[in-house]
């Protein structure tokens, strides 16, 4: 892969966006190599942890401009094809089984907010910057909307997605879509924090948890809703991991899952 620099270290992997020299921006090849590394990592069942973050100055500047001109010139099917492309890209985050912390610095841009709203975790610089600036072009905010509506809430997407103004981290982390905001060179620090609390978690659970909010947040609580979240927690309960989790902490001792991975 050349527009994303994947490193692995044990059960936790770090993904940066490697385009510093346009702050990231999205083309079809970084769209394309991060539909193809989330599609893999959600097969990796060794998997505890992703940080997703990039390299350089930004986090993610929007839409490259070299790639904005070819797009200019695409008739509507050319168009309909690039779009679903990073749709595709998103939902391979939002999906990916396996907890995403997001690390933000810089600019964070249209596109870019897209793909930080896809994240589980956002942990922010003070410094960070995010906008949403579609309509300045005569755009709208289209593929990524269902993401970024749900993380930082309609109020704000109201206001956000029709004056492209920009907002700061911490109008971010005041209306919910950033969970945490520190000085930029505490940055790595929080983030390793999260990822420790991740990985002490067990593994089957914290996967079962991210997908309980995805699959419970916003429905109606009905009958079959009821039965099905009683049918998830006698699952759980029923299993190797919940089993061992109960009586470790019953016998007040460290659960299997954090021996086996010293």
């Amino acid at each position: 892969m050349t527009a994303l620099d994947i490193q692995r270290y044990g059960p936790v992997a770090r993904v940066y966006l490697n385009r510093p020299e346009v702050r990231n921006a999205f083309n079809e090849t970084l769209i394309a190599e991060l539909s193809v590394a989330f599609t893999q990592f959600a097969h990796d069942t060794t998997l505890r942890a992703i940080v997703l973050g990039g390299h350089g100055k930004a986090f993610c500047a929007g839409a490259d401009l070299g790639w904005m001109r070819a797009m200019a010139g695409f008739d509507w099917d050319r168009n309909r094809a690039d779009a679903q492309a990073l749709a595709d890209m998103l939902w391979a985050v939002y999906r990916c089984p396996v907890p995403v912390v997001g690390r933000i610095h810089g600019d964070c841009y249209a596109g870019g907010v897209g793909l930080a709203a896809v994240c589980d975790v956002l942990v922010a610089a003070e410094g960070a910057n995010f906008c949403l600036s579609e309509a300045r072009l005569g755009l709208l905010p289209g593929t990524i909307s269902p993401y970024v509506i749900r993380a930082m809430g309609e109020q704000a997407a109201r206001r956000y997605f029709v004056t492209a103004e920009r907002f700061s981290a911490a109008q971010a982390h005041g209306f919910g879509f950033v969970h945490e905001l520190c000085a930029g060179d505490a940055l790595d620090a929080r983030v390793d924090e999260i990822v420790a609390a991740l990985v002490a978690n067990g593994p089957m659970a914290v996967r079962a948890c991210k997908a309980l909010v995805q699959d419970v947040a916003g429905a109606p609580i009905t009958d079959a809703l009821r039965a099905e979240t009683a049918r998830r927690i006698a699952d759980i309960r029923a299993s190797d991991e919940g089993r061992e989790g109960v009586q470790s902490f019953l016998n007040k001792r460290k659960p299997a899952w954090l021996i086996d991975g010293q």
